[in-house]
């Protein structure tokens, strides 16, 4: 219930994004700057963060949530670019990364979404978003964010 403990606190991130998403390509868009704060609610069962990117003028809010019964997480993404909740990512941690899936859609297509919290210190981590098309065949990564501790 308590696995994301280690992310309570502020964060300094570096963003990078793909250029162009599901087009095979790997030119990644430039590095910018991500701001977070994340506290913790419920005795753990749930946290909430916050993240600006100050040189891109928006950011978001991320809202997670333990089910006891299930062992498993649900993780909502809200965006300041469009206020509304995403359907959520859902899993566990197991070994010490966390790996959570949901569908979407993509620009009209349809998608599988992972999220993936790793290399997780008690100063840094590392969290990844990816897409599949063909039903988690293949994945691609689109989207890195190295989080730093702030003092």
């Amino acid at each position: 219930m308590n696995d994301f403990d280690f992310f309570v606190g502020s964060w300094d991130s570096v963003q990078r994004r793909l250029k162009k998403v599901l087009s095979g390509s790997t030119e990644w868009d430039d590095e910018f700057p991500g701001r977070s704060e994340c506290v913790s609610l419920l005795g753990g069962a749930a946290n909430l963060d916050e993240v600006s990117f100050p040189t891109k003028g928006w950011g978001g809010v991320t809202l997670r949530l333990f089910d006891p019964e299930r062992e498993e997480w649900s993780l909502y993404w809200i965006s300041s670019n469009r206020p509304v909740i995403d359907t959520p990512v859902v899993g566990r941690f197991v070994d010490g990364v966390g790996d959570f899936f949901g569908d979407d859609t993509y620009e009209g297509q349809r998608i599988r979404v992972r999220y993936r919290w790793s290399n997780i210190t008690a100063t840094s981590v590392r969290w990844e978003q990816a897409f599949s098309v063909d039903d988690e065949k293949t994945w691609e990564t689109n989207w890195i964010a190295d989080f730093t501790r702030r003092a």
